[in-house]
């Protein structure tokens, strides 16, 4: 991954968990990370995507509530990762969850992925993440107990069963572990259970999915999934969450088609994006009228640059849809694309028109109209552009997008001559990222040319501050003036 975001080209993000920030493009490889007890996050393969984004939000947002969380205090994240072996969901610190696209399009239905986010909320609310320290105690007290044992045994001159012991210790130690995180893993059960009742609907999707498959945990490590490594099932355990899950009331209530609709949209959607074109048009033929289907083959046409199939498809479902904002924002992606930001400023306004406050349209569309203006610093198109992208920020100043909204601002600024301003949004965009070594470069920069006491002078001034600065650097504020002193050009 480089320093700066690339363009955003398709209409999935990739990011980096840190200063709330994702990039978009190209899909780099997820690291191995612990499950649902993990305290650190991925650093690279998160996905973004305003219209998968809401419906994750729909499905998920009554759990979090059910479970007297406050649903925006929770982020949930997509990791770019089709593979079945890397096929997980997790939580980690912070009220953070995470759960891969590969997990997603093995869900049947939308009540078995709830399902799966009701149990993970299950360990955010009983804070499995703090106890996890507890489980990690428990099995060194084993191991050294072991271990002790077989000192104790060579000392008494019995060397059988002291190398029994030695040897054993770390298995038992793993044992003990083992059956700390089967108890959080039951707990987070019938907590799920709980939720979904709470929140009116059935546990039956999670109790399909552990049995779709359980098979898995038969396999060697190399074949199975990872989501078995670190969600082990028994036969007990199923038993038990079925049980008290056939005696809930709302046990027989199923997902509604229109949410069936959702779901299959969100497949198709994850699938056209990160799997080749020739494979998506293989699993969606041309006889599949269904809208997930024509959805998905418009996207491979997209990306396979056959514009003029993929924009009939897409017009087909404009007209079926008109209200739709995502469809004209994947014909405006795919003119973009093809380096045609003229013909897709229109379907961009048309999406933004249906959705005016969406940051990734907002950004988007102040991208292209950058892309349309050619470097002319008088041209409108740059004022309007930067007006999109500061309000594209001030929606969501946090948000995965906002690194990008930075970086065109840095470049709308830079067009119209004003290296002060493109200095300090480069400074933004870096700290967006975590970057703060180059944050503070450009904030240093941004503070020599913006006029002293001005808010954008006090910001970068903050930016230095907040970014690590070493004496020097402090030194050199000083000699600038700091927040007082008289002004350097």
């Amino acid at each position: 991954m480089s320093n700066r975001p690339a363009s955003p080209r398709s209409r999935i993000a990739l990011g980096v968990v840190g200063a709330a920030a994702l990039l978009l493009t190209t899909l780099a490889p997820v690291s191995p990370v612990i499950a649902q007890d993990s305290d650190e996050a991925p650093t690279a393969g998160l996905l973004s995507d305003t219209e998968i984004d809401e419906t994750i939000r729909q499905d998920a947002d009554p759990i979090f509530a059910a479970a007297d969380l406050n649903p925006k205090s929770v982020r949930v994240f997509v990791i770019g990762d089709l593979s079945k072996e890397n096929m997980n969901s997790f939580v980690t610190g912070g009220q953070n969850m995470f759960v891969s696209a590969g997990l997603i399009i093995q869900t049947r239905t939308p009540n078995q992925l709830i399902g799966v986010f009701s149990h993970e909320t299950g360990h955010m609310a009983g804070g499995h993440l703090i106890r996890s320290d507890e489980g990690e105690k428990q099995a060194l007290a084993t191991y050294l107990l072991t271990l002790g044992l077989g000192i104790a045994a060579a000392v008494a001159g019995a060397p059988d069963a002291a190398g029994g012991l030695l040897y054993s210790a770390p298995e038992f130690a793993y044992l003990t572990g083992a059956g700390f995180t089967r108890t959080q893993e039951a707990s987070a059960d019938q907590a799920a259970v709980t939720y979904l009742e709470k929140s009116g609907q059935s546990a039956q999707g999670l109790i399909d999915f552990f049995d779709n498959f359980r098979y898995e945990e038969v396999f060697s490590e190399a074949k199975r999934y990872r989501y078995f490594d670190d969600h082990p099932l028994t036969d007990d355990r199923i038993e038990a969450l079925q049980t008290r899950a056939s005696q809930q009331p709302h046990y027989h209530v199923v997902d509604t088609p229109e949410a069936v609709e959702r779901h299959q949209i969100m497949i198709a959607k994850l699938r056209a994006y990160l799997e080749q074109p020739d494979e998506v048009l293989l699993d969606y033929p041309e006889t599949d009228t269904s809208f997930p289907a024509r959805y998905a083959r418009a996207i491979a046409y997209s990306r396979n640059f056959e514009v003029d199939k993929a924009a009939k498809l897409l017009d087909a479902l404009i007209a079926e849809r008109p209200a739709d904002p995502y469809i004209y924002q994947v014909k405006g992606q795919m003119y973009f694309d093809v380096g045609r930001p003229a013909d897709a400023e229109g379907p961009l306004r048309q999406a933004l028109a249906l959705k005016p406050n969406a940051p990734e349209l907002l950004i988007l569309l102040g991208q292209t109209l950058l892309a349309e203006s050619n470097t002319k610093a008088d041209d409108p198109k740059v004022d309007e552009a930067i007006v999109h992208l500061h309000k594209g920020l001030a929606v969501d100043p946090d948000g995965q997008f906002a690194p990008f909204g930075w970086l065109y601002l840095s470049q709308a600024y830079d067009e119209k001559g004003e290296d002060g301003l493109a200095r300090l949004a480069a400074a933004e965009e870096n700290f967006a990222l975590g970057q703060v070594g180059d944050a503070k470069m450009f904030a240093m920069r941004a503070r020599m040319q913006l006029p002293k006491g001005t808010p954008e002078w006090r910001r970068a001034t903050d930016i230095v501050l907040v970014s690590k600065p070493t004496k020097e650097d402090l030194r050199m504020l000083a000699q600038q003036g700091g927040v007082g002193g008289p002004e350097t050009k």
